[in-house]
């Protein structure tokens, strides 16, 4: 049987030549997430920008620097985690991800979750958040639990959080979500091996 790394690597490689939609015609390069598969946590954003589709890794730009501070304040860095999103491929111009698009990546993005298995997931702003939680509002539900339960029937953690780029345009949004990253390592406590 293959491990973890090689069916993650095989999950990648079809991310790599995938066609399904319309943003693979517009990508530089598809961005499938990087980081620990032994992690506790995932962090999950909407899709990739400008520089993520130029270097292929996902929070790279501004908003990678804003995570990589909240990751540090906890004590973490980018090789404890897994992050990734919603969509694999650049939206052109940074606009939202459609519906179709969400839902064509949507089984790169069950497979790396299902591979990973992660006590928490960390769904970063409102897209990503819609993801898991469909009718929530993130200004209502950021940095409190959510516990669902998935197709597969297992329950998962979700987390959501706002946007790391948030915090780029508006200073209190940055010490909301310093207060919000402050609880992640006690969740982790709490739910792990629930």
């Amino acid at each position: 049987m293959a491990s973890k790394q090689e069916q993650l690597n095989q999950i990648n490689a079809k991310i790599a030549v995938c066609q399904k939609c319309p943003l693979a015609k517009t990508r530089t390069n598809t961005v499938p997430g990087t980081g620990n598969i032994n992690t506790d946590i995932v962090f999950i954003g909407e899709g990739p920008g400008k520089s993520e589709d130029e270097q292929g890794i996902p929070f790279m730009g501004a908003a990678g620097r804003i995570l990589n501070e909240m990751l540090e304040k906890i004590k973490l860095d980018r090789q404890d985690i897994f992050i990734t999103n919603i969509v694999k491929c650049r939206p052109p111009k940074n606009r939202d991800p459609k519906i179709t698009e969400k839902n064509i990546c949507n089984t790169y993005l069950q497979q790396q979750l299902a591979l990973i298995n992660p006590t928490l997931i960390i769904p970063l702003g409102r897209h990503a958040m819609e993801y898991f939680l469909p009718n929530a509002k993130i200004s209502e539900t950021h940095g409190k639990p959510q516990v669902i339960i998935t197709a597969t029937g297992k329950s998962q953690v979700i987390y959501p959080l706002y946007h790391p780029a948030a915090a780029l345009y508006n200073p209190r949004t940055k010490l909301v979500i310093a207060d919000d990253f402050a609880l992640i390592p006690s969740l982790i406590k709490k739910y792990k091996n629930v």
